[in-house]
């Protein structure tokens, strides 16, 4: 039996014509989403943008924004048009923007190429778009349609989304742990808890990201690189949170400085240890204090002010603890291998004073979760 909710009283008509024109519409920003795609890691602080332009029913040019300062998918599709654009279709990942940046505005490019009609899939929160963009267009008696695969076409920007608006970093918290919830063994051995597989997925979440941030306790446990270990990748801008300047002056990262940026955020007011690391190649930031440790909303803001929009967290437990309590997670992914060390509960994923009662946890939603190699990775929003 169906629910009289799920019934018309007046049904729409629906035509094959109609059907088969939604097809199309969807079909081509599906692949304007596939290029915006190759732009990955490249075009920060500016979004994930494909264009497509169709006339008589044939793709005649593409195009995606594929660096920082580079033309933007609009304008890059014009340039590789072999025939007139004129009456035809566009279709665009995000709003095309209306103003002067490094690159000149794509709705004016759209109109003078005489596009008929531009198909979009994401607003643009820019202030100096928010809009502005899609009536520019309409003014210019060019037909707009909003909304076209707008959930795939937003999938591809939340670090663009949230820093354009916050002017802080997009923060992804991530994690590995076996089955038991451990991050190492009892003697402090953690290599590796997760697959390769799954550790070469992590280097894809490197590239994607600004910025990659640590506590001092995993420079000293650890020793680690932090940098991006894919063909074509870019390396992370490199964050540790070091409230006393304890990192070691000859670890990995400060003998890289020069080779890869590295900030160290710190409360310290030791000059000599400040100028030490300065001398290295190293910005240090100093913070605002929160509990005599690094103020890690103070710090989300001086990195926003650096252009750092996405960041990934590599912490150890008190640091994932202090960035919940912070709120400035958005996101988190946590890699659970199908492992079972035992052990004592000294090495949690997220490690510090426990919520009072379940009711005032943090709460996971629109949860992901992919099989990647032997391994489980769990996506979820906070």
């Amino acid at each position: 039996m169906y629910s009289k909710m799920f019934v018309q009283k007046n049904p729409v008509k629906i035509t094959k014509v109609c059907i088969m024109e939604v097809y199309m519409d969807e079909k081509y920003m599906r692949r304007a989403i596939e290029l915006a795609a190759k732009g990955v890691g490249k075009v920060s602080p500016n979004p994930l943008v494909g264009a497509v332009i169709v006339k008589d029913g044939k793709v005649i040019a593409e195009g995606y924004h594929a660096k920082y300062g580079a033309l933007h998918a609009e304008r890059d599709a014009f340039s590789k048009l072999r025939e007139s654009a004129k009456g035809a279709d566009m279709y665009v990942t995000l709003e095309p923007c209306c103003h002067y940046g490094k690159q000149p505005p794509c709705t004016q490019a759209i109109i003078e190429n005489g596009i008929k009609n531009v198909y979009v899939g994401s607003d643009d929160p820019n202030e100096l778009v928010a809009g502005k963009g899609i009536k520019q267009l309409e003014d210019a008696g060019i037909n707009v349609v909003t909304g076209v695969l707008k959930s795939e076409c937003d999938a591809l920007n939340p670090v663009f989304f949230h820093y354009i608006t916050h002017k802080t970093p997009y923060v992804v918290m991530k994690y590995a742990m076996t089955l038991d919830g451990k991050t190492a063994c009892d003697n402090g051995e953690s290599k590796w808890i997760t697959s390769e597989t799954a550790r070469e997925n992590v280097h894809y979440t490197r590239n994607a990201l600004k910025g990659i941030m640590v506590g001092v306790g995993t420079v000293i446990n650890d020793n680690p690189n932090l940098t991006c270990r894919i063909d074509g990748g870019v390396n992370p801008v490199r964050i540790i949170c070091d409230s006393n300047l304890r990192t070691p002056k000859d670890c990995n990262i400060v003998r890289t400085a020069f080779e890869v940026p590295t900030i160290i955020a710190t409360v310290s007011e030791d000059e000599k240890f400040i100028k030490f690391f300065e001398q290295q190649g190293i910005d240090v930031i100093k913070t605002a204090k929160q509990d005599n440790r690094v103020d890690l909303c103070d710090l989300m803001l001086k990195l926003g002010e650096r252009k750092i929009d996405g960041l990934l967290l590599e912490g150890g437990g008190t640091l994932n603890m202090s960035a919940l309590k912070a709120g400035i997670v958005n996101h988190i992914q946590a890699y659970i291998a199908p492992k079972i060390f035992g052990g004592s509960g000294i090495y949690n994923p997220v490690k510090g004073e426990s919520v009072a009662v379940p009711s005032e946890a943090y709460i996971c939603k629109n949860m992901n979760i992919t099989h990647i190699g032997d391994d489980i990775l769990i996506d979820c929003d906070i």
